[in-house]
């Protein structure tokens, strides 16, 4: 059972950070960090493997599938792994199966979930509660709590110094997501509309940004708008994706603030000469100057999400085919 206090209070949520913060720090010894859930959830752990990936030098990260992780069965997840998960239902069947083989395994489990009764919050060792809906704070959103628990573990185990500069940036996406969403909300809705019978759009971005193309294109508009999608690499965008770039194929293209923004010009220079149907977003719009430079890069993904969310609530909005609709998900067993 859960060792926190349940709620979505921001007050206690920062308690749960806090335990979470500090049940990391007390480990003896970690040698690995398993980052783990499925679909959107998924897409939040993969800005958190890249900024391990670009900071640690002795701790190891990785983000899998749930499903995927339970059914390897490593040797490696042991009483020296961290294993981090998500599920904002806390009812994801993968993700709830895959705390409980961590922990039978001796992993220090931590889970985020905007349902903090849920098996998942009962699963795991500590729950981080995040908010949701239209009375959330962008402070207390899941990839904005994860990121804060990641920089608390990289400046204690890897002496490294991103806990203030991290914190604060978070502070200040109750400014800043608001106004970048209205700067993208009328071309939000020119997009909209001009691309309100697609029915294919590709997304494309790198580095700590891909995780936010992913879930953009297998839960914005595959699941939640029926429209055919895939998520491209930026840095495999010329390996074979670009062959079906034509004048009428539609793309949405990130550029992010982080090492991987050349990969990203790279594939948006090729895009934008060869096809009249890209959009090109890049956070050096977003108004991060007032973030602290050194986390600059990592934090924009948190930007990128809601921007990608005024697109969808607009495109949703021309189609007639409101976001909360499916057609198997809930609605069956599968």
């Amino acid at each position: 059972m859960s060792t926190t206090v349940i709620s979505t209070e921001s007050s206690v949520i920062e308690e749960q950070l806090a335990a979470a913060r500090d049940a990391v720090a007390s480990r003896p010894k970690l040698a690995r960090v398993a980052l783990t859930a499925c679909g959107g959830s998924y897409a939040v752990m993969l800005p958190a493997e890249y900024f391990f990936g670009t900071s640690a030098t002795g701790l190891e990260a990785a983000a899998f599938n749930a499903a995927e992780f339970t059914s390897r069965a490593s040797t490696r997840v042991d009483d020296e792994t961290l294993v981090i998960l998500c599920s904002h239902s806390g009812e994801t069947p993968e993700t709830v199966e895959a705390a409980r083989h961590a922990r039978a395994r001796g992993a220090l489990t931590i889970a985020f979930t905007h349902e903090t009764e849920s098996p998942l919050a009962q699963a795991a060792e500590y729950v981080i509660g995040y908010q949701h809906g239209p009375q959330k704070s962008e402070s207390y959103v899941a990839p904005a709590l994860l990121l804060r628990l990641i920089a608390r573990i990289l400046d204690d185990r890897e002496q490294t110094s991103y806990v203030a500069a991290i914190d604060s940036a978070v502070a200040s996406l109750p400014s800043l997501v608001p106004a970048a969403r209205a700067a993208h909300a009328e071309a939000a809705d020119a997009w909209a509309f001009a691309y309100r019978r697609e029915p294919l759009i590709y997304t494309m971005a790198a580095g700590s940004n891909y995780g936010t193309a992913y879930s953009f294109a297998i839960c914005l508009l595959q699941e939640m708008q029926w429209v055919h999608s895939a998520a491209i690499h930026a840095g495999e965008y010329f390996h074979g994706p670009f062959e079906i770039t034509d004048v009428d194929v539609p793309f949405i293209a990130l550029l992010g603030l982080d090492e991987t923004r050349p990969v990203e010009q790279r594939a948006v220079d090729f895009l934008t000469e060869h096809t009249d149907r890209s959009l090109i977003i890049d956070a050096a719009d977003f108004g991060l100057d007032g973030v602290d430079e050194t986390v600059r890069g990592i934090v924009a993904h948190l930007i990128f999400n809601p921007v990608l969310r005024t697109y969808a609530d607009a495109l949703a909005d021309h189609r007639g085919h409101p976001l909360s609709v499916r057609r198997y998900m809930w609605r069956m067993e599968y």
